[in-house]
């Protein structure tokens, strides 16, 4: 680790040398040789690209929104948010858990008040070095699902609240264009690369979330180095101190990532995965340590059909029922507090979910998407059995500010005597749920 810190130190040293102040070349539009056109049209769709995830070789920069424009600012440093507010009928009158992330039901509340701060490095340019970073800002009830431990993690791990605030994105951008077809070294804490759901309220499909999301790794910390190779191939490969925590933190533990994407000729498939994390995969001091291995896929029928299929293995030694602990007193719409039981040896979980989307005009798109996850052991839900999740979701844009996502979904666990709902007492849930994000 001490010679990869010094490496990078040596090359953004010279980079830095080598560096005139370019900050205001405008994107060229000759990039089809770098980067295949967009596949997907967004709007309607939250994103453009097969992954969601900005790419070497595509312009990243955000518009200027509203408080951008307040502000008086002007180049590629921005500073932007929204407000996502939400609420659902539920037939559960205690909690939605394991759903996310409308957890609390039978009633309405701020899922997120996100300011992002931030500087995209220009990585359709080939000529020169460039930097950038981002700050993400989330205060609200879905913070209880980016908490990283040793970030303000006393709020969820000590005590329970259901509000809370998390700085969850914290990191550096060097691009280096000579390296490869362009190399970005990411430092710091960053989302977890491999999950069509890992996003922010405006760029995922639906309102609420699959439940394998809502038991896999959200963020990490560390170093992670994509590389460009030629139009259809970027490798990831990086190092982090485990799932959801900080390196300073008692459960820390050093993880390797090695994740390749590819893209068609005729760009209507897309393959995404590989390692997300692995290392010891121990349990250690009430934390997760999940190792994942995770495949995505994407597919484009025609200009108005597509579909996002995601599958993972996860595992971890002598962990606890639940997994992660949560000291904090019990709360009605989450009272699974307290170390679970031991689990000895390797428990384990494995997750698959599909997308199905519909183009129905400039503004509108059907979704609908079907969830699976086995959780065996009781590892990630803290109840040992197999559910599915179906959902049934429609977006609307108002304008380019304000959306609305209503949406039907039906959840189900499938062992005999299991009843994981509504605080342990159902074996199944029905809700309907909208939410309105407005940016700014």
């Amino acid at each position: 680790m001490k010679k990869l810190l010094l490496a990078i130190i040596a090359m953004t040293a010279l980079a830095f040398n080598g560096y005139a102040q370019q900050d205001t070349l405008k994107v060229k539009k000759d990039t089809v040789a770098r980067s295949l056109p967009s596949p997907i049209d967004s709007p309607p769709f939250p994103s453009s690209e097969w992954d969601g995830a900005p790419l070497i070789g595509v312009n990243s920069e955000a518009p200027n929104y509203p408080l951008q424009k307040l502000l008086g600012l002007k180049g590629r440093f921005k500073i932007y948010g929204w407000l996502d507010f939400g609420g659902n009928i539920s037939s559960s009158k205690h909690s939605n858990a394991p759903e996310s992330y409308d957890i609390v039901p039978n009633g309405a509340g701020l899922d997120q008040a996100i300011i992002k701060i931030e500087r995209q490095p220009n990585t359709v340019q080939t000529k020169h070095f460039d930097y950038g970073f981002l700050l993400t800002n989330i205060f609200g009830t879905d913070y209880r699902y980016t908490t990283g431990k040793g970030y303000f993690s006393d709020q969820l791990l000590k005590h329970n609240n259901k509000y809370g605030y998390d700085p969850a994105e914290i990191y550096g951008l060097l691009y280096f264009p000579k390296v490869a077809d362009g190399l970005i070294l990411k430092i710091g804490r960053f989302i977890s690369p491999a999950d069509i759901e890992a996003q922010w309220a405006p760029d995922n499909y639906l309102y609420s979330h699959s439940l394998m999301f809502t038991v896999d790794p959200y963020t990490f910390t560390g170093v992670q180095a994509t590389f460009k190779l030629g139009a259809h191939w970027q490798l990831m490969a990086g190092a982090h101190a485990g799932n959801d925590m900080a390196p300073w933190s008692n459960s820390a533990s050093l993880n390797g990532l090695l994740m390749a994407r590819w893209v068609s000729a005729d760009n209507n498939n897309s393959l995404f995965g590989g390692i997300n994390s692995l290392g010891s995969g121990k349990y250690k001091n009430n934390h997760d340590n999940l190792q994942m291995l995770v495949a995505t896929w994407g597919h484009r029928f025609n200009g108005t059909v597509h579909m996002m299929t995601e599958v993972y293995y996860m595992w971890q030694k002598d962990a606890l029922v639940g997994g992660t602990v949560i000291d904090g007193p019990p709360q009605d719409f989450y009272t699974g507090v307290g170390a679970g039981s031991l689990i000895p040896g390797t428990s384990k979980a494995v997750g698959a979910v599909n997308y199905f989307q519909v183009k129905l005009s400039a503004k509108d798109y059907l979704s609908v998407r079907n969830g699976y996850l086995s959780d065996p052991q009781g590892n990630r839900t803290g109840y040992a059995t197999q559910y599915s999740d179906h959902t049934i979701g429609f977006v609307h844009h108002f304008n380019s500010l304000i959306m609305i996502r209503p949406e039907i979904r039906y959840e189900h666990a499938y062992k005999d005597g299991i009843t994981p709902y509504d605080n342990g007492v159902k074996k199944d849930q029905y809700t309907a749920a909208m939410d309105i994000i407005a940016r700014f």
